[in-house]
C-alpha cells in the first residue's frame, strides 16, 4: 500500500471535563460514522477511508482512544471498554450526534461491541472489521457450534503484555526499539499478506508508539483481559448484538478463529455478511480500503440518501 494523498490531522476536543480526544474528522453535516482504532494501531490506520467515506456522504470522525496516538491519557487511570466509551459518548455529544453509525477494528470492534449493547440507543447500526465478536460460549454450545481450540503462539504477545507490560516497557528503551516492536505486528506474516506495507507506512503508522508513555498505555487493555488492572464497569461483552451488523472478514491471516459464519450468525442476529475478504488481512481498512469504503457506503446506502448535503 502507499501513504495516502490526503491526510486529514486530528483536533482536539473534549469529552469530558479537561479531557480531551484527538479526532481527525472530515463531511460535517453528512451520516455521522465513527471509526474506531484498534491495538497496534492509532485512527491513522483509517486515513485512506476518512476522505472517501466523506465524499460517499458521511460525516466521519475518527479518534484515537484514551492514550493512543495524540488523545489525553485516561485521567481516571481506566483503559477498559466503559472507559472508552465513556470518551466517545462524550465525543458524540460534542459533535452533536445523537447516533452514528460504528465501524470498529481489532480492540476497536470490541469497544464497539460494548458501545452497542451499552448505550444501544447511540449507535444506528455496526461495522465489524475482523471476526471480533459477543464473547457466547454457552450460546455458541446450545447452537451446537464447536468450542474454539487452544490460541496458538502467536497470541503470546497478549501474555506478555497483560502480565509484563512495564518488563516490557523497560526492555523497548528506545523510540526505535519500541517502534521496531510495534512494526513487527504489521509486517509479520501470520497477521497479512506478505509485502502488505512498506518502510513509509511503517514509518508513518508506528510513529506514536515512539513514546514509552504511549506503548505503556496500549497495554493496558491485555492488563484487563488478564485480570491484571481493575474495570471502571463491568464488560458488556456477554449478549448479543441486536443492530443491524456488517461483517467483514480478510482472509489472508491464519488468526483467524474457528466456525465464524456459524458464530456470526448468534452473536449478530441481524448480521450482513460475514463477506469474506481476498487480498486481505487483518489490517483491513489499510490493506483494502477501497473495498471498506464501497462495503460501508452500500451497507449504509438508505441513511445517505436521507441526508442532503450541500
Amino acid at each position: 500500500m502507499v501513504l495516502p494523498a490526503e491526510h486529514v490531522a486530528p483536533a482536539m476536543i473534549e469529552v469530558g471535563e479537561g479531557h480531551r480526544l484527538a479526532v481527525r474528522r472530515r463531511g460535517e453535516g453528512g451520516v455521522p460514522l465513527l471509526l474506531v482504532h484498534g491495538f497496534p494501531c492509532t485512527s491513522r490506520i483509517w486515513s485512506h477511508n476518512i476522505p472517501a467515506l466523506a465524499a460517499a456522504g458521511f460525516d466521519v470522525a475518527a479518534p484515537d482512544l484514551r492514550g493512543y496516538g495524540d488523545s489525553d491519557f485516561a485521567p481516571d487511570g481506566f483503559y477498559d471498554f466503559n472507559a472508552f466509551n465513556t470518551d466517545l459518548t462524550g465525543l458524540l455529544d460534542a459533535l452533536g450526534w445523537d447516533r452514528a453509525v460504528v465501524a470498529g477494528h481489532d480492540l476497536g470492534a470490541m469497544v464497539a461491541i460494548d458501545l452497542a449493547n451499552r448505550h444501544p440507543g447511540r449507535v444506528d447500526r455496526l461495522v465489524v472489521l475482523d471476526d471480533s465478536m459477543p464473547d457466547l460460549d454457552e450460546a455458541f454450545a446450545a447452537a451446537g457450534i464447536p468450542a474454539s481450540r487452544s490460541k496458538p503462539a502467536v497470541y503470546d504477545y497478549q501474555r506478555l503484555q497483560g502480565r509484563r507490560a512495564d518488563e516490557l516497557v523497560a526492555e523497548l528503551d528506545t523510540p526505535e526499539r519500541r517502534r521496531r516492536y510495534i512494526g513487527e505486528f504489521f509486517g509479520h506474516r501470520l497477521w497479512c499478506p506478505p509485502d502488505a506495507f512498506d518502510e513509509e507506512d511503517l514509518a508513518f503508522l508506528t510513529e506514536p508508539y515512539a513514546d514509552a508513555e504511549r506503548l505503556r498505555a496500549s497495554f493496558a487493555d491485555y492488563e484487563v483481559v488478564m485480570g491484571a488492572r481493575p474495570v471502571s464497569a463491568p464488560e458488556m461483552i456477554d449478549r448479543p448484538v441486536p443492530h443491524r451488523t456488517l461483517v467483514l472478514v480478510g482472509t489472508d491471516q491464519v488468526t483467524l478463529g474457528e466456525h465464524i459464519d456459524e458464530r456470526v450468525a448468534v452473536a449478530f442476529p441481524e448480521a450482513v455478511g460475514p463477506y469474506w475478504i481476498k487480498g486481505a488481512g487483518h489490517f483491513m481498512p489499510w490493506e483494502r480500503p477501497q473495498v471498506v469504503n464501497r462495503a460501508i457506503t452500500a451497507f449504509c446506502g438508505d441513511l445517505l440518501a436521507r441526508v442532503s448535503r450541500p
